[in-house]
């Protein structure tokens, strides 16, 4: 009798703990910005689960809400504003030891009244560039790295340390680019990274590095993986407040880039280039249906110029890259 009632007891706690596993929770967030473009933010009180961690304000959905009325509750009751208007811009899925987290984040285009921690807890204004000075949820990054990526970026020519690289770089900064992708398929020296690393700083722009050998440790702000390194990966090879970008060409690699939680992924060649005229291309109707299928922001390559943006952002892409005409 002992026995069964011993067996019957294991049976309830593995029941319990499958159940905690497997659960989901919907929870909606909103990116509220001041009149100098900063981000609010609250501190994570220490009865919460992840206590002192920083997080945009929001919270869960409960029975019988809908992802709007859930945000304008949360962020009356959280900071104390009423709503007027806003927009979902990304969904995120992050798995945690015991639960799964599917967060919305919305766009705050309009509200009424002053933010406050209404619950008692701290909340910051605060820059992208600042962020680094935060102990932020894991889930952070990841919209921080959504919201500030830009519509289009250009990938250098493959000119191994050109001073005529760095001239375009410089030309490409001016007329306004914010992402830049250094590809070389040859090792580059520190000094000559660094040089165009700190000439990115003076625009305020980004810069991704897709060489061969990648330690992680570089002078940028992110490393962009071949196709190859994407599939040789089996986790995440650099820390979450830089960006990890992989190129895609079908299903199957975008699907790994979000098993390693890539930031953004570019997908190639939606048309044919002059670089690769023989090539098979997608076209615009299978490049759609990859994009449906992926919850990562998604850059179109391949042919691809800033006339082309408004086609790719109707189709659910983040933008296009390219080599010549970006």
């Amino acid at each position: 009798m002992v026995i069964i009632e011993k067996y019957l007891s294991n049976i309830k706690k593995i029941k319990k703990i499958v159940q905690t596993k497997n659960k989901i929770i919907e929870v909606v967030v909103g990116i509220i910005r001041n009149e100098n473009k900063e981000i609010l933010i609250a501190k994570r009180q220490k009865d919460q689960f992840m206590p002192n961690y920083w997080e945009l304000p929001g919270g869960k959905i409960e029975v019988g809400e809908d992802s709007f009325s859930a945000l304008s509750r949360e962020l009356y009751e959280e900071v104390g504003i009423t709503v007027k208007d806003c927009s979902l811009i990304h969904k995120i899925c992050h798995h945690y030891p015991d639960k799964t987290v599917n967060l919305s984040i919305y766009n705050i285009k309009d509200f009424l009244g002053m933010p406050l921690g209404k619950e008692g807890q701290e909340i910051a204004w605060s820059s992208i560039d600042q962020f680094n000075n935060y102990k932020l949820l894991p889930t952070m990054w990841k919209i921080i790295h959504k919201i500030s990526l830009p519509k289009s970026y250009w990938i250098t020519p493959d000119k191994h340390q050109s001073e005529s690289t760095i001239d375009e770089c410089r030309k490409h900064l001016i007329s306004g680019t914010k992402l830049i992708q250094l590809r070389s398929k040859t090792i580059l020296d520190s000094t000559y990274i660094e040089n165009i690393y700190k000439l990115c700083k003076e625009y305020k722009a980004r810069l991704i590095l897709n060489t061969p050998i990648k330690t992680y440790t570089e002078i940028c702000d992110g490393w962009h993986l071949t196709s190859s390194e994407l599939l040789s990966l089996k986790e995440r090879p650099c820390d979450d407040n830089k960006l990890l970008g992989a190129s895609t060409h079908n299903k199957l690699e975008t699907a790994h880039a979000e098993k390693i939680s890539a930031d953004y992924i570019s997908l190639s060649p939606v048309q044919s280039t002059p670089s690769h005229p023989d090539a098979k291309t997608l076209g615009w109707d299978r490049s759609s249906n990859i994009i449906d299928q992926c919850n990562l922001p998604l850059f179109l390559l391949g042919g691809m110029n800033k006339e082309l943006i408004g086609k790719a952002l109707s189709i659910g892409a983040q933008g296009v890259a390219g080599i010549r005409e970006i």
